[in-house]
């Protein structure tokens, strides 16, 4: 079997970081935007609908972005997971 492709675990190491807790943008952000053209994490998430933005609005108070998942990015983690008890 081939090893793994780098750039694949990384999105995949991203999004388990993402749903370990609520994460807000500025972040998320700060913690994975990169400037190497390789390693496009947050891009290919994004392009590839693992996750999303939402307004969180707590009472009165301006609210923060968040980043959460999408249903495919929990597919991805799960089949992940999946692939790593087989392994």
């Amino acid at each position: 079997m081939p090893p793994p492709d780098p750039a694949d675990l990384l999105l995949r190491q991203f999004l388990a970081w993402v749903a370990d807790r609520p994460r807000g943008y500025a972040e998320t952000m700060a913690a994975w935007r990169t400037s190497c053209p390789r390693l496009p994490v947050w891009e290919d998430a994004t392009e590839g609908g693992l996750v999303r933005l939402e307004l969180e609005v707590a009472g009165t108070t301006q609210g923060e972005v968040r980043v959460v998942l999408t249903t495919a990015g929990r597919a991805v983690l799960a089949a992940a997971a999946g692939s790593a008890v087989r392994a």
